[in-house]
């Protein structure tokens, strides 16, 4: 498969070593002082780009590559408000993008079992729910994409909990969200059920960035005959229940 980078930095360089070792070929790297190239005759021979970006650069990359036939596979996070305009254009077949908060594979089991406790909390209204997330210095926004996926999980599966807040003390029926930036950490997400009596604790930690380039590589061998609004949900079943997806 032909990939291309949009967005060179650390993950690039860790999603580009996880493809040429599964084989794949990198037909081109695009970041800030080279944006030209996506006009150039080797992004058009990608079969996905694979970015990881900027909240404020996101959106302009995925109508860069759709403008040259190009599927996106794209990590980035902060640009949701303009996500309802890209949606359109994939519906309307004007492009393909598959985007997550996070590509982990163990992240994605995460983000199952919260959604499963948070079924089982609804009915033990006298545990309350909050978040941590910690991140390098360098991830620009907070809470981070995937600590708000996991707190849309919680909110659609126990109607007690009515939204999110990073505003300490939190209103009644709002999850508090925590966000620490410090060092390089890679991300670790703590969701915690409080009572009167204990304390359930899950919690994420990724080592690495290995996992998340990894299946964001893997998440592009699937996207690459597909065509769209793809979501990550739609490739964990192809992992999880092999041979089940209706195409």
């Amino acid at each position: 498969m032909k990939i291309a980078l949009i967005g060179y930095g650390k993950m690039g360089r860790a999603i580009e070593r996880i493809a040429l070792g599964r084989g794949h070929e990198i037909v081109c790297r695009i970041d800030a002082e080279n944006l030209s190239d996506f006009d150039s005759p080797e992004f058009a021979t990608a079969d996905v780009a694979i970015e990881f970006t900027t909240p404020k650069t996101a959106v302009d990359n995925y109508k860069r590559a759709f403008k040259r036939g190009v599927r996106v596979v794209s990590g980035t996070t902060g640009w949701l408000e303009q996500a309802p305009e890209i949606m359109e254009m994939c519906q309307n077949g004007e492009g393909t993008l598959l985007w997550s908060s996070n590509f982990s594979l163990g992240v994605n089991i995460f983000f199952a079992v919260n959604s499963y406790l948070a079924s089982i909390m609804k009915a033990m209204p006298q545990y309350s729910p909050s978040m941590t997330e910690v991140h390098h210095v360098h991830k620009l926004d907070h809470p981070s994409g995937t600590a708000i996926t996991l707190a849309e999980g919680i909110i659609g599966a126990d109607p007690a909990v009515k939204g999110w807040t990073e505003q300490l003390p939190a209103p009644e029926g709002m999850m508090p969200i925590t966000s620490v930036r410090e060092g390089e950490v890679p991300g670790i997400h703590t969701i915690a059920w409080d009572g009167p009596a204990d304390t359930i604790t899950i919690e994420h930690s990724a080592k690495n960035r290995d996992g998340f380039a990894l299946g964001a590589v893997m998440a592009a061998e699937w996207a690459a005959g597909r065509s769209g609004w793809l979501t990550m949900e739609s490739f964990m079943r192809t992992i999880i229940t092999p041979n089940t997806e209706k195409e």
